[in-house]
Order: C-alpha cells, then structure tokens, then sequence
C-alpha cells in the first residue's frame, strides 16, 4: 500500500481536536496554537493529565505484547490511532512476530498526513491505514485495506485506546458491538475507559474543558466500564486502572489519583 498524501484543505486548525492536543501534553510537535492552549487549560485543571496519558499508552503496549506473545495474536484493528508516537501497535507486535498484520484507522487530516510512519512495516508483516470515523464502522469493516490484511477465519486484536469517553451513549455500545460481530471466536477487545472515580473534581473540570473546546465527553464508573465487557472472558487482573493492568517497573510509584481510565482485555466467545 502507498503512503497516504496529505491533505491540507481538511485540516481544521482554528480549534483543538483530542489527537492534537494529546500530542501537545506528551510533548509532540504536531499541534496548533489552539490545542496548546486547550492542553494547558487542562493541566491547570489537573496536573496529573500528562501522567494519566502516558499510562494510557503504555497499557496499550502492555496489552498489545500480551496478545502478541501469550495468545498468539498476529493481526490487530487499532481505531483511533491518534498521531503517530513510537513505539507504535506495529513496532511493538511486529517486534514479537513480524508476520503481523496492524490497521490502523483515524479521522484526523493531521493523523492522516503523518501515517507514513505507521506504515513502516517489517518486510515479513504488514500495515495500512484507514481514514475513517468510529461512528462509521461499516466505513472501517468495509475498508480495501481492512479486507486485505485482515483474515475473518483467524482471531483478531481489536483496540480502542483512549477515545470511548468521546463516544456518548447510546451509541458507545452499538459501535464497539459492530466492530466485533464480523471478529472470529478468541479475538480479542483490549480497551480503556475513562473514569472520575479517582480524582472527580480535577476529572470533571478537564472533562468541561473538553467539552467547551467542542468535544463532548462521557466518563464511566466501573461499574459501567466492566458492563461493555459483557458476554466477553475478561483476561486477568480484569478491569482496573490502567497502571494496574499487568504493571511494569515503570509503573511503580504511580498514585492511582493520577490516572482516569479503566482499562481491560477480553477473549471473545
């Protein structure tokens, strides 16, 4: 497959988008002055923000290597990929099998412009990347891309790493459901999720900005986060903090106040 080409006309600068400013508060460089100061509004909010998205990502490599190693996964569909930061869902898969197979989807010009570097394969795997909406699964199911690197009779790796809360009900559960119909039996959901529970104040305040920036956000209790589960075997230590989710020596010393999403991986039946 071909790098994508950039597409500037799309790229809507004049406000901040949750990929840009998650780039700007782990210290990226592709943002805009709208997202930074969106981002530093946040942290004003909650100091821990830079904190709690690092963990974010991190239990992503966890939970993508778990699949990898432990249960044999080798072809994975990560939506809401956000701006390319390595290492990437293919640098760390490929790392344990470099046969596998990532789709990569976003909806971001800027995401866009940049999946070059998502599309640095090993030469024995492959990668691609889909520009389309989670609100429009069939988009991504029916993608060329998904078709051709995603095997339906071998079990999949689904990802939805830190984008849930900016999916509202009811249509949060309608569409994590129509990404996995089509997943064999043993594919595999690993999402996170976030939470006020630890920190509400600081939580809900970073969540009113979000939303004045023009990004609706709906947090879960765990409760509600253990509930989009259902009908799933939850691998252990089942739904908690992301820090918590088989945690490493770089978790050690992380206070749980500083972290707002739930994260899990789940076999399906």
């Amino acid at each position: 497959m071909n790098a994508p080409q950039p597409r500037p006309s799309g790229l809507a600068t004049s406000r901040a988008h949750s990929a840009r400013v998650y780039d700007y508060i782990l210290g990226g460089k592709d943002h805009y002055p709208p997202d930074v100061e969106a981002g530093d509004a946040m942290c004003r909010h909650w100091p821990a923000l830079p904190v709690h998205m690092l963990e974010n990502r991190r239990f992503m490599h966890r939970a993508a290597r778990h699949l990898a190693e432990d249960h044999g996964i080798r072809q994975f569909l990560d939506v809401g990929t956000g701006l390319p930061t390595s290492p990437n869902l293919h640098e760390v898969v490929q790392e344990v099998a470099p046969e596998s197979h990532v789709v990569y989807v976003d909806n971001d010009p800027i995401v866009l412009a940049h999946a070059r570097a998502l599309l640095r394969s090993a030469p024995e795997g492959a990668t691609a990347y889909v520009d389309a909406d989670m609100h429009d699964p069939d988009a991504i199911l029916g993608s060329p891309e998904f078709r051709e690197l995603i095997d339906l009779d071998r079990p999949v790796g689904l990802l939805v790493i830190g984008i849930l809360h900016f999916i509202l009900p009811p249509d949060d559960r309608r569409l994590i459901q129509r990404l996995l119909d089509p997943l064999p039996s043993g594919s595999y959901l690993a999402m996170t999720i976030g939470t006020a529970d630890f920190a509400p104040e600081e939580v809900n305040r970073v969540a009113q900005e979000y939303r004045q920036q023009g990004m609706p956000m709906e947090l879960r209790d765990l409760a509600t986060a253990t509930s989009f589960f259902d009908g799933m075997d939850l691998l252990e230590p089942g739904v908690t903090q992301v820090h918590e989710w088989r945690p490493g020596p770089e978790q050690e010393g992380i206070e749980g106040r500083d972290i707002a999403m739930y994260g899990a991986v789940a076999r399906k039946r």
